[in-house]
């Protein structure tokens, strides 16, 4: 065997040995994928796939839909999200609201959202239920 041929194999053997102590640390340290229950209905109004890539751009067309054309309970309204995917909320005292549903996904890609600070019942209002 040739020097440059015994210089591959032990290349190989360490990238072996790395990758069988390596992985399984880098495996423990990940932040688990996020988890969803579904939701009341059969399916949503868009493929799984698709809501996950574009529901900020369903939910802001829908919001610009409803509050500049007065036009509610379109195909993406935030009140078809709540009715199917809310679920108790203790940032809410018990409410059902949508905010755990969400919060797995965001936290998990690291993105804020700033729709509950109007769109969650507060502690005076928890007996009226969700908000719309």
């Amino acid at each position: 065997m040739t020097g440059a041929g015994r210089f591959i194999l032990a290349i190989a053997a360490v990238a072996a040995v790395w990758a069988a102590v390596a992985a399984p640390a880098a495996a423990e340290g990940r932040v688990p994928l996020p988890v969803l229950a579904a939701g009341k209905g059969d399916k949503c109004v868009e493929p799984t796939d698709i809501m996950r890539r574009y529901h900020m751009e369903y939910l802001k067309h829908q919001r610009d839909e409803t509050v500049h054309g007065g036009i509610r309970g379109a195909k993406h309204s935030l009140v078809d999200c709540i009715e199917c995917h809310a679920v108790p909320d203790t940032a809410a005292n018990g409410v059902r609201t949508i905010r755990p549903f969400c919060d797995q996904c965001h936290e998990y890609a690291a993105v804020t959202m700033d729709c509950f600070g109007c769109h969650t019942p507060k502690a005076a209002d928890a007996t009226e239920g969700p908000t719309q």
